[in-house]
């Protein structure tokens, strides 16, 4: 009897919540030199900004009570742009108004340069929160029918999108209520991408499960999510500094810190290593260089990549049924090579570092890039940085 009491017990303990997908874009464009009504939204109640380069949603999101885990989805496939991109997704507080921003009608978050507003905390105003970075594979989708005939004979076929999936728990407490949903690429065709994006919120089923308060506070964000935003490529010159307050109560602080470079060419950032370093109040939590290797995973979403023919000795299995060895050429694609962090087709995983003695009050975290080259004419280094803190409450 007393083991039927346990099970009814855990039964009546069991709610009825299900996850909740929102659907946020479907197949929506994003591309450049494109002609919209910035003020206001499409048919599928879609913002379009910066020629077609960003787009917005805003969304109404549930109260939750217990522990919530978040997902987002992204799917995006070539819409005719051959070539990788940055993206991002992020999200923006109700109470902003995107297309006023764009439109120069609201001021950003002043930087301590005029040329990268909107890039740390200042005069009221955070920077934006990024869901997810990604980086926009060659051509997936659009030339994926192979007519370029670039198939290397290690992948079977051309995938026809690509789609990541990226847990994002730690910001369910921007996921309550009203708040504008943003994506933008680096795109400058007409053509571009279409993109999917849902957002999916999974409450614990159990009444006791009651999910510990907790806060974001946003750092820094160097993505230029604002057609008035400029590239960062201060790092090269110096490093930044963002100043940021943990509220009274707060405990158990993370900070999650993303990082991708660009540009340069063969030599810039995007193609070699470059140590980061993140202090709090002066003192270093993260020193380690961003660098993807694996690359050459990625070629099944890469059917528009630039491929290079390299000769080098082959061994192989001959009709003897003995190896022997003979020159080849074989195909190197640019999708292939190794990136400060990323991969064409790649989305990109933040580095979480726990903060446990971080008390309440004003912090400065500060980005240093020691060896980060100069942009100079069209090698356009640079680095999308962004960072923001949890803390329970």
């Amino acid at each position: 009897m007393k083991k039927l009491f346990f099970f009814t017990a855990l039964a009546a303990a069991v709610l009825t919540a299900q996850a909740q997908k929102f659907e946020v874009f479907d197949h929506t464009p994003v591309h450049a030199f494109g002609e919209y009504d910035e003020t206001r939204p499409d048919s599928a109640g879609v913002l379009h900004g910066g020629t077609g380069r960003y787009i917005f949603k805003k969304v109404v999101f549930p109260e939750y009570e217990r522990t919530t885990k978040a997902t987002v989805t992204l799917t995006l496939a070539s819409n005719g742009d051959r070539w990788d991109k940055s993206g991002s997704c992020f999200i923006i507080p109700a109470c902003d108004d995107p297309m006023r921003m764009i439109r120069g009608k609201a001021p950003l978050a002043p930087g301590a340069d005029s040329a990268y507003m909107g890039v740390t905390p200042q005069g009221g105003k955070a920077p934006y929160v990024e869901l997810l970075r990604f980086m926009t594979p060659f051509g997936v989708g659009h030339f994926s029918d192979d007519r370029l005939h670039r198939k290397p004979v290690y992948i079977p076929y051309w995938e026809k999108q690509v789609q990541w999936t990226q847990d994002v728990s730690q910001l369910v407490p921007m996921l309550r209520g009203e708040a504008w949903i943003g994506i933008w690429i680096d795109s400058w065709t007409t053509e571009g991408y279409l993109v999917s994006l849902d957002i999916t919120l999974d409450e614990s089923p159990l009444k006791c499960d009651k999910a510990v308060p907790s806060v974001v506070i946003p750092a820094m964000n160097t993505v230029p999510y604002i057609g008035s935003q400029n590239l960062s490529t201060s790092f090269a010159a110096k490093d930044l500094t963002a100043e940021i307050t943990v509220p009274k109560g707060a405990r158990n602080a993370r900070l999650y810190y993303v990082v991708t470079g660009h540009g340069g060419h063969s030599g810039g950032d995007e193609f070699t290593r470059q140590r980061n370093l993140v202090f709090v109040d002066g003192e270093p939590v993260l020193d380690f260089i961003p660098w993807r290797d694996d690359c050459a995973s990625f070629r099944r979403f890469n059917p528009g990549s630039g491929v290079w023919l390299i000769k080098r000795q082959a061994p192989y299995i001959a009709e003897s049924g003995e190896y022997e060895t003979k020159e080849i050429e074989e195909s190197l694609a640019s999708s292939d090579l190794s990136r400060s962090n990323w991969c064409p087709g790649s989305c990109v995983v933040p580095e979480c570092v726990a903060l446990p003695e971080l008390k309440p009050g004003k912090h400065r975290i500060t980005v240093s890039i020691p060896d980060a080259q100069r942009a100079v004419g069209d090698k356009l280094n640079h680095w999308l940085v962004s960072a923001y803190v949890v803390c329970d409450l």
